[in-house]
């Protein structure tokens, strides 16, 4: 006789290292990746929110086109960051290697990764019956980071993250209406500092 499982078998929620595989899995099938995004500060006396759209693609380029702000950028061309708001005097240089802001655990939507090499401790705990969060410590950004939170759905999209740091600061940013492998034009992943704005190396902005 065929049998049906209980419907609470059918739903039982996975293991954090079964969420973490689905995660690794979605996103490394990407070459690009196009999504929005909405982003949140809180810390060092600030308030801040801000949105935009994200654009992706490997090995190593990400562009943030800020749309509030509007035409804040930060591009991770493979070799260096740029940070610039139109208005500035400077345009802010970092090595990628020397990245260490709250954009680089990002690197697990390029698809670089695997969170369960990434995230020491890693936990799950049921948001609901559909999405699940993941926490866990990033490894070494122990000195700065208390945690880094995931809420991913069954097939491992992540829908938002956020990051503690020790001096109480979070960064939070959630994520909709994701696009897999869209069109990208060649400069996409290209910046050029407007005319007459200085270029300087430094760390990135708060």
């Amino acid at each position: 006789m065929l049998m049906t499982l209980p419907l609470a078998a059918q739903s039982v929620a996975p293991s954090a290292a079964q969420l973490a595989a689905a995660v690794d899995h979605h996103y490394n099938a990407l070459h690009r990746l196009r999504v929005n995004f909405t982003e949140s500060y809180a810390g060092m006396g600030m308030d801040r929110h801000e949105s935009g759209v994200l654009l992706l693609e490997k090995p190593g380029r990400m562009r943030w086109n800020y749309a509030e702000p509007a035409g804040k950028v930060f591009v991770l061309d493979g070799k260096y960051g740029w940070f610039y708001t139109p208005g500035d005097a400077q345009v802010q240089q970092i090595p990628a290697k020397k990245l260490d802001d709250l954009r680089s655990p990002l690197r697990f939507l390029l698809g670089h990764a695997q969170l369960t090499k990434e995230l020491d401790r890693l936990t799950m705990t049921p948001v609901d019956s559909r999405e699940f969060r993941l926490r866990g410590v990033p490894r070494g950004m122990e000195q700065r980071v208390r945690s880094l939170e995931l809420v991913v759905s069954r097939e491992g999209t992540i829908q938002s993250m956020t990051l503690e740091e020790l001096d109480g600061s979070r960064t939070s940013f959630a994520f909709k209406d994701e696009q897999a492998n869209p069109v990208m034009a060649a400069d996409t992943f290209r910046f050029v500092p407007p005319a007459g704005v200085q270029v300087v190396e430094g760390a990135p902005p708060v």
